[in-house]
């Protein structure tokens, strides 16, 4: 396989696509929506352009790719935002032009079920952002996290190592998008215990893949993940969504990665913090705190018979929960267990 090539960054003033290639929630939280398209504006300097779908809800899987495909072929535009994530994107990608994503390739930026994108993009050669939603990141209430900002424009506007910083306070409790008011408080955040890590103490430095844990699950059923000996050696980087896999579910996908021959080629994995609060399901602090702990152990119980003694670290903010550090999809990372730190190439 190709190694993935890092396409031209944008600069400030740019014009940058703004699409919803997942779920149309602009059109249902325009108060958000809004509030993240100022702080592009401001915040980070870029004219945002939006696409026919971007409001709109339940939109044809074929206009969507339309949408995401006018993106990339544009000259104009120089970046491509995600503004949220979803649940079907897997219908869309089959739908892409890849001649004109491998002709113009641009940087994307998206989580969760934009890994359908992310992994789509890195088997055509091009390197992806995970990470960055103009809803939930440029949207939050009160003001973007300042990690999660010096992160996106780090990844936006740059090109060489950017160090993570382990985050002070976490929280994964939005506000009610459907409260216009809620917009001006700041989120609950806890104090951070930090990064976890398990492992030899040695530097590894590669390639990422993964994303959204869920998501490489579907795409693992309909075949569209690279093959194991296209990963060798890369960097494993996974995450849990709002949907809050218990850790039964968890281990079973990671088991079932491992019966696939993935597991053995990757030296590293990298775990992000797991959210564990939702509405309809409002945990307390111990309870989340619990549901993580249950989900790491889970993890390492699950990649034991197939990997040979990796560098584990976990609960790295860097998916669903608060703030949330962008990573290269396809680019590089270096891992070091020896220092406890985590590095990435923008």
């Amino acid at each position: 396989m190709t190694v993935p090539v890092y396409p031209a960054k944008p600069q400030p003033g740019d014009r940058v696509a703004v699409v919803s290639p997942s779920a149309g929630l602009p059109g249902l939280f325009p108060h958000v929506y809004e509030l993240g398209l100022r702080r592009l504006r401001d915040e980070l300097g870029l004219e945002p352009v939006e696409y026919p779908t971007t409001r709109v809800m339940g939109a044809d899987p074929r206009d969507r790719a339309r949408d995401l495909t006018a993106a990339f072929a544009d000259p104009t535009i120089t970046a491509v935002l995600a503004t949220v994530g979803g649940d079907d994107l897997i219908t869309v990608t089959p739908h892409l032009d890849d001649d004109v994503l491998r002709a113009n390739p641009k940087p994307y930026f998206g989580y969760s079920d934009n890994t359908n994108v992310l992994n789509h993009l890195y088997r055509l050669g091009v390197v992806g952002y995970h990470g960055g939603s103009v809803l939930v990141h440029l949207g939050r209430s009160g003001r973007p996290h300042p990690l999660t900002l010096d992160s996106l424009r780090a990844a936006l506007f740059t090109t060489g190592w950017y160090e993570l910083t382990a985050a002070p306070e976490w929280g994964d409790e939005p506000c009610d998008w459907r409260d216009p008011a809620t917009l001006v408080e700041e989120p609950p955040m806890y104090p951070s215990e930090g990064w976890r890590w398990h492992g030899p103490a040695r530097v590894v430095q590669g390639r990422t893949w993964g994303g959204n844990l869920e998501i490489l699950h579907w795409l693992a059923a309909v075949d569209r993940v690279p093959s194991a000996a296209e990963l060798a050696g890369s960097v494993l980087v996974v995450e849990t969504s709002q949907e809050m896999p218990p850790a039964g579910e968890v281990f079973r996908i990671m088991r079932n990665l491992g019966e696939r021959g993935l597991l053995a080629g990757f030296p590293a994995i990298v775990v992000g913090r797991p959210k564990a609060w939702d509405f309809d399901r409002p945990h307390s602090v111990a309870q989340r705190l619990t549901w993580a702990a249950d989900q790491r152990e889970a993890i390492l119980r699950a990649i034991g018979p197939y990997t040979d003694d990796p560098v584990v670290v976990f609960d790295v903010d860097l998916g669903h929960t608060d703030p949330q550090l962008i990573i290269p999809y396809g680019g590089e990372i270096r891992v070091d267990a020896v220092e406890r730190r985590i590095a990435v190439r923008y």
